[in-house]
């Protein structure tokens, strides 16, 4: 008999049977001291009493807890295609137990993860708000304190205070469009367009801060003919605007800006790349975490709100396509996207 697959009740019955057996061994025992007759007619009442105490111990205080247990994890697994239980092993009772403490392992290590998250979010939002605030308090403090007066910093001061309150709206708009996006709540304007007019356009508008760096502003040689999509095409400038502006605020200076384009069949690979300083592999998985950043103290004097990669993280995926990035530390980097490819 192969015990891996025996079912509750054959156990119980080969259980009460070796029971049985050890009572036969001590009635015979007993009849050299109670006498043969006397042993030989109470071996049945015996085996008969073993029998049902055994069984009902067995059934009551084991295999029937064994059965919920086994029940219990089926239906928390919603598996309602097998309702009978009465053939059940107890490798299968095994197997499920193993497979839900696995199940509830995992559920609690996403949920410490989740934690972790919520408590690094929190924190940084705080940090993000807190370094705005204090300065506007400063400033406005400083002018109260009689710099309203003096004509040499009040402007500069009203200025100052004026670049953080913007800092401060900025964020709060940028986490608006992350839980609309989230939500599913942000409606998307699916067209077709040419996603290189888009960046020839966006390029014209980025030639001013370009400058500054000497950074060139290029499209790969080789993609001169149009390139449809079906997106959204004003989220789809705002994702191709975060990209190219990173890519010149972390970009060396006289190094270059390339935007190319790769047709996939059914989807088009878009890809922004530099020559700039480059992301180390650590922080690769996380640079499209909200607030992440790779050099905290670089990063902030560059401005921005921190959440401008989640944002473009978020715009692709509510396109039901995929964003990844690959860089080399000062070699730079190169994001790329999918969107649909646009039927002619």
């Amino acid at each position: 008999m192969n015990f891996k697959n025996i079912s509750v009740r054959q156990l119980t019955i080969l259980i009460t049977a070796l029971v049985s057996l050890v009572s036969i061994g001590w009635g015979i025992l007993a009849s050299r001291y109670l006498g043969f007759w006397i042993t030989i007619l109470s071996v049945p009442v015996i085996l008969l009493l073993n029998f049902y105490i055994v069984r009902y111990f067995l059934e009551t205080f084991v295999f029937r807890r064994l059965k919920v247990i086994y029940k219990l994890i089926f239906e928390s697994k919603k598996d309602k295609t097998a309702t009978d239980i009465s053939g059940v092993s107890l490798e299968d009772v095994n197997t499920k137990v193993v497979e839900w403490a696995e199940d509830t392992r995992k559920e609690i290590a996403t949920l410490k993860s989740l934690e972790e998250y919520r408590k690094n979010f929190v924190g940084n939002i705080s940090h993000e708000l807190k370094t705005p605030i204090f300065s506007i308090q400063a400033y406005l403090h400083t002018l109260l304190e009689g710099g309203l007066y003096d004509e040499e910093i009040n402007k500069d001061y009203l200025g100052r205070a004026a670049s953080n309150v913007q800092r401060l709206q900025n964020i709060v708009e940028d986490l608006d469009a992350i839980s609309r996006l989230e939500s599913g709540k942000a409606e998307l304007d699916i067209k077709r367009f040419d996603i290189r007019d888009l960046v020839t356009e966006i390029m014209e508008d980025l030639k001013p801060m370009a400058k500054k760096k000497k950074i060139k502003l290029q499209i790969k040689e080789g993609a001169s003919q149009s390139f449809f999509v079906m997106a959204d095409r004003e989220t789809i400038r705002q994702v191709l605007n975060n990209l190219m502006v990173n890519s010149i605020k972390y970009g060396k200076e006289g190094g270059t800006t390339k935007v190319s384009f790769h047709d996939m069949d059914t989807k088009v690979l878009t890809e922004v790349s530099d020559n700039g300083i480059g992301i180390d592999e650590k922080h690769l998985k996380h640079v499209f975490d909200r607030f992440y950043r790779v050099d905290s103290s670089r990063s902030r004097k560059m401005g921005g709100s921190g959440l401008g990669l989640s944002i473009v993280k978020h715009i692709i995926e509510a396109h039901d396509q995929t964003i990844n990035v690959r860089s080399t530390p000062d070699h730079g980097s190169t994001f790329g996207f999918t969107l649909e490819k646009a039927v002619k």
